[in-house]
């Protein structure tokens, strides 16, 4: 009888790890953004289904351009806080799911995904 319980509690853990969401979720959708490079070129940075929760520096923008990005689009399916400074310092702004966006006024070099 102890052996069959045992049995049944394991299959249990078993299927519960299985089925059970992994601990790092992601925003489901793509975050875009427009930037010009330290060579003077634009560009478009984007992120594909970035996690939640983390402090995303944005690639492009870093300590090595002086310039921010701009025209931030959340095309995710969660909402997206845009930081002006890089490590989600300096000013913020937040942007809805799906639709949210801003003009190239709005300066970007980090986002949070929630």
């Amino acid at each position: 009888m102890r052996l069959r319980s045992a049995l049944a509690a394991a299959i249990g853990a078993g299927v519960l790890i299985i089925t059970a969401p992994a601990s790092a979720s992601a925003a489901t959708g793509q975050f875009r953004y427009d930037y010009v490079t330290a060579e003077g070129y634009e560009a478009s940075g984007f992120l594909n289904s970035p996690p939640n929760g983390q402090c995303l520096d944005l690639p492009g923008v870093g300590e090595d351009n002086p310039q921010p990005g701009h025209s931030p689009k959340n095309r995710t399916d969660a909402w997206a806080t845009v930081f002006s400074e890089a490590n989600c310092e300096g000013d913020s702004f937040t942007l809805r799911p799906r639709t949210g966006g801003a003009s190239e006024r709005l300066k970007v070099r980090s986002v949070v995904f929630s």
